[in-house]
């Protein structure tokens, strides 16, 4: 059983006007910003399984932690005030510069707007799953029956809302007859690629899922990428027949580090917000549509080649970050 926080199958659309301009393949977007949540985002379909199960074990609270303009602690905090429960956020500033006062906009003002009844604020470099650790054992010594959710909602369980939306693509791809050559999808914490490649290897879909990076290496994240997959199939028996070679991560669109700017980022926002109407986010889908643009450029695709990019959300951080986008275009 799950909770309903996405308004059922999200859309499919052809970016016309991008893919003439890239002049590379046939360019599509998978609306996931789309959701029943505040603000919207792809965290909704992991929260429909990890609150329906913090709900079924008789939680009080949920505790999560992010950084300072995080996605999913707006939307964590959003299903705890649909379900009328507690809400503690844990936030870091992973940049070093982030607004944390009252004059902070984007995701932060948002989770103020929706009065989290916790906020706690802490300092570059710290580790977030140590301070989630102490904040849930607070509140269990408090009496608030917590229940912890993980960064970015990427628990094996969490996985399971984008083995759903997997099952949406190839659906899309019997009903329409059209089948993508290529999935491109943002990846910081792991859990949305990791359900994906589960969810179309199970389905028999021959799409390739691109990762782009825009928290860590390749290095570093496609064996924790593999090792999801793996868990995901050992626990749910979904991806059975994924291998290793299926997780491909990319560090073009990832420039100096997590949420930090790039003029290839800018570039992507504005070109999707002139020709499109949609709005990208500066953290996460900015810098994968700036990579995807980086393999469009170099050649990694053929002119026939179907391409979807999964919009994951995010627009809320456009607000705190206008500084990048205003002015002169280079």
């Amino acid at each position: 059983m799950k909770r309903k926080y996405m308004q059922g199958t999200t859309p499919i659309e052809a970016l016309k006007r991008t893919s003439e301009i890239l002049g590379g393949p046939a360019l599509y977007i998978k609306r996931d910003d789309l959701s029943l949540l505040a603000g919207g985002g792809n965290k909704s379909r992991k929260l429909e399984y990890l609150v329906a199960d913090a709900l079924r074990k008789g939680a009080k609270t949920l505790v999560t932690c992010g950084a300072y303009q995080s996605n999913h602690a707006r939307l964590t905090l959003a299903a705890a005030k649909r379900e009328g429960l507690k809400c503690h956020l844990v936030l870091s500033d992973p940049t070093g510069h982030g607004r944390a006062d009252e004059k902070a906009s984007g995701n932060l003002f948002l989770d103020r707007l929706m009065g989290a009844d916790k906020i706690i604020l802490k300092p570059k470099d710290t580790d977030l799953f140590h301070a989630l650790d102490e904040e849930v054992a607070d509140c269990a010594a408090e009496g608030l029956e917590p229940y912890a959710i993980t960064l970015g909602g990427s628990s094996i369980l969490g996985c399971l809302g984008y083995v759903d939306c997997a099952l949406e693509i190839a659906a899309h791809e019997i009903s329409s007859k059209e089948e993508f050559d290529y999935i491109v999808v943002p990846v910081g914490s792991g859990g949305t690629i990791a359900g994906l490649i589960a969810g179309l290897r199970e389905s028999g879909s021959r799409a390739k899922v691109l990762g782009m990076n825009v928290l860590m290496k390749k290095v570093t994240q496609e064996p924790r990428i593999w090792k999801l997959v793996q868990e995901i199939a050992d626990v749910y028996q979904v991806g059975r027949g994924a291998t290793q070679e299926d997780v491909q991560c990319f560090d073009d669109g990832l420039g100096p580090g997590y949420a930090l700017p790039t003029d290839e980022m800018v570039e992507a926002v504005r070109l999707l917000a002139e020709k499109e109407g949609i709005l990208l986010d500066p953290t996460y889908t900015g810098k994968a549509f700036a990579g995807l643009i980086s393999l469009i450029r170099s050649g990694f695709f053929k002119p026939e080649d179907k391409v979807l990019f999964i919009h994951t959300g995010g627009s809320p951080a456009l607000f705190e970050h206008q500084e990048w986008f205003v002015g002169d275009k280079k």
